[in-house]
């Protein structure tokens, strides 16, 4: 059984600074973020809020999604994150039923 596979976008704020990743692992993989354990963009930026994710049956349609995304218009990515999320909300409660932290 193929593991699925899932693209993500988050951003530091409403309109602001945006990441595109992929994984095996929604949930894991955004704690790491929001957290401050996944080294790089995300941490060096404050990109830690999930504004979009889609799931794919497979990790290697997932890629194919994100390399696509990634070579967008930002006016495009802007436009997917609008469709589904047009407040901007962070989908973090959505993907693990926890509401959202106050710290």
């Amino acid at each position: 059984m193929e593991k699925p596979g899932y693209i993500y976008i988050l951003t530091s704020r409403r309109n602001g600074t945006l990441y595109t990743g992929v994984t095996s692992d929604l949930v894991a993989r955004i704690w790491q973020h929001r957290n401050g354990t996944a080294d790089g963009f995300t941490k060096q930026y404050g990109v830690t809020t999930l504004v979009h994710f889609e799931i794919f049956a497979n990790i290697e349609d997932a890629i194919r999604r994100e390399k696509a995304i990634k070579k967008w218009y930002r006016k495009w990515k802007l436009e997917l994150i609008e469709r589904d999320n047009p407040n901007w909300h962070d989908l973090w409660p959505d993907i693990t039923g926890f509401p959202l932290s106050r710290e």
